[in-house]
């Protein structure tokens, strides 16, 4: 008995023991810091945009060291077609290093405001797989970053939609192709070529 009584007051010391002990202390969180562009990344990718299926920030530097097509989109247009051969181009040229951007614009009054049915277009009307971004402006003093810097590059702001951007792997802009010229046109197909490395 008593030294079952020794035991329960030995017991009932160690649990009020430890409820005395402080808790340790809480290990801190460091502050998320803003990503840091890689030096590798060339300053015409040195950009961040929100994809369009659910707005996640996408930097675009993920895409040094590609040869990059950037194309300012529509859903209703006559051109709107093209996604089709970008996609084509895309599932090509893709394991060889190119990527396509498409950028979705109202600019010319032939997009949607919705993104769901933007994105309903590319992805179940198109099958288009390339990375699409939310709308944005591509012309004028609001063009977004990216688009001011291809404008100042090649002297040319798109003229309507499907208005098409070349840039090669050291994130020089090499090409500008309006409208007309569509994703299997010989002239641009050879310049991705060219760029690609044969």
């Amino acid at each position: 008995m008593l030294k079952t009584t020794a035991l329960l007051f030995s017991l009932g010391a160690a649990v009020t023991l430890s409820t005395l002990a402080p808790a340790p202390a809480l290990a801190q969180t460091p502050a998320v810091q803003p990503m840091a562009h890689p030096a590798s990344c060339p300053a015409v990718l040195k950009h961040t945009f929100n994809r369009l299926q659910d707005e996640a920030p996408q930097d675009l530097c993920q895409y040094a060291g590609k040869v990059v097509l950037v194309v300012n989109t529509a859903s209703y247009c006559g051109f709107t077609y093209q996604y089709e051969g970008l996609e084509k181009l895309y599932a090509k040229y893709a394991p060889r290093g190119l990527v396509v951007l498409g950028f979705p614009s109202n600019d010319f009054k032939q997009e949607a405001a919705d993104a769901k049915k933007i994105a309903d277009l590319c992805y179940n009307t198109y099958g288009v797989k390339f990375p699409m971004f939310a709308s944005t402006v591509v012309t004028g003093t609001h063009a977004n970053p990216l688009y001011s810097d291809l404008i100042k590059a090649t002297g040319n702001q798109p003229e309507w939609n499907f208005n098409k951007y070349l840039i090669d792997r050291n994130g020089k802009v090499i090409g500008y192709f309006p409208s007309k010229v569509k994703p299997e046109d010989p002239e641009l197909e050879g310049k991705i070529e060219q760029a690609l490395g044969g």
